[in-house]
């Protein structure tokens, strides 16, 4: 039985935004409890709800990311649509923003700007680059960010680097604002004061690529392409099996003694110098590889994974999408629920923050343009007969 509340009950967050990055940070604040007041632009609203139409008709990138909120379509091109946004914010906890930089400080709803007139209130301009330095103006779509953050030199194979295929750099982005709300909403706590708060795609994404960061800075190098394999671990790789591929990992020569007795049926590579050790194995790779594959290859995917658990070794089977949806650990942990849209139920995952001793996270539905706009108002104190004047003249839909 739960015996606290969700951890953002009673936090309003309003926000203009737009894409991935800052409605993902938004929906995890929704989730947690938060109430979430999307601005739109009334001519279509966020670009994202224009993506595709996988979803059952809606864009696949929009169910993702705007569950729990509220929309709400202004114009904020018009003073009397950016003058009801402001009196939003002027009743909220959180601003978020990822407008193109510098829009949000010619219209007023930049950080700084709001923050110097709230001094409660915690306000996030999520950019591309940053708002200083030579990128700053730059358009950063999350595949330009991958790049230019190395991440795509680093992904794919030694002849071909690609994208990840998920968007990283706004994903990354888009926790770090998250978490950044978080850590603004404690400090609030101690000093009553709120305060900006700035994340960039570049500096998220940078900071995700520690490892090769670190590897190429103090070693002289960074680690090479090597598609599904580990760049300085071996074996660590995908290995055919008579029907899917199996991936392994050999963490330290313990590991590879076990594998080489109970799985490989070689014992005596457990010795051999050319296989002894992780160094021996990565500077061999292909022979390394060569003999894992040839002892994999006769079994089916389930007799590999049966004899690698029995050994201790660490392995997965390489799923596909569709594969993730029906995966076994998500339905036996009861991880799915369905969330309410205008094309009716869709599934969708629990986030993974799990409070043991709280309600469950809020996965309200997903909101249709300009769904809340007239009760919004309406706690505004906005007239009926005003609110159809505005929605006449196109300042709200």
């Amino acid at each position: 039985m739960s015996t606290q509340p969700l951890p953002l009950a009673g936090v309003t967050v309003v926000t203009v935004e737009q894409a991935v990055a800052a409605p993902f940070a938004t929906r995890q604040l929704a989730d947690l409890g938060a109430r979430v007041v999307k601005i739109e632009r009334p001519d279509g609203g966020d670009f994202a709800r224009g993506y595709d139409t996988a979803a059952r008709g809606l864009a696949s990138h929009f169910v993702w990311c705007n569950r729990g909120k509220e929309s709400v379509a202004v114009d904020l091109k018009d003073p009397r649509g950016l003058a009801l946004v402001r009196k939003m914010v002027a009743g909220a906890d959180v601003f978020v923003q990822n407008l193109a930089q510098g829009a949000a400080a010619r219209l007023g709803l930049d950080a700084a700007t709001l923050c110097a007139a709230h001094p409660w209130l915690i306000a996030v301009d999520v950019s591309g680059y940053g708002a200083e330095g030579p990128y700053a103006h730059k358009r950063a779509y999350d595949m330009l960010v991958q790049c230019e953050a190395g991440l795509v030199s680093v992904t794919g194979t030694p002849e071909q680097p690609v994208k990840s295929g998920i968007p990283a750099a706004d994903i990354a982005a888009g926790m770090y604002a998250f978490s950044g709300v978080l850590a603004a909403l404690v400090r609030r706590g101690t000093t009553g004061r709120g305060g900006p708060v700035e994340v960039s795609l570049l500096d998220s994404l940078a900071e995700w690529m520690g490892h090769p960061l670190h590897h190429g800075m103090h070693g002289g190098a960074a680690p090479a392409r090597t598609g599904l394999a580990h760049a300085v671990i071996a074996p660590y790789d995908a290995y055919p099996t008579t029907d899917g591929l199996v991936l392994l990992s050999v963490q330290n020569d313990r590991e590879w003694r076990r594998l080489a007795e109970r799985v490989l049926g070689r014992p005596e590579l457990a010795a051999d110098p050319a296989f002894a050790t992780n160094t021996a194995r990565v500077a061999g790779r292909a022979a390394t590889d060569a003999v894992v594959a040839a002892a994999l290859a006769p079994l089916t995917a389930a007799e590999a994974l049966a004899r690698l658990d029995a050994a201790g070794i660490a392995c997965a089977r390489l799923n596909s999408v569709a594969e993730l949806a029906d995966h076994p650990q998500l339905t036996a942990r009861d991880r799915w629920r369905e969330v309410g849209s205008p094309v009716g139920p869709l599934r969708a995952l629990l986030p993974p923050i799990v409070f043991p001793d709280a309600p469950e996270p809020r996965m309200d539905r997903i909101p249709a343009l300009g769904q809340d706009t007239d009760e919004v108002l309406a706690e505004l104190g906005v007239p009926g007969p005003e609110v159809k004047e505005l929605r006449e003249a196109g300042v709200i839909a």
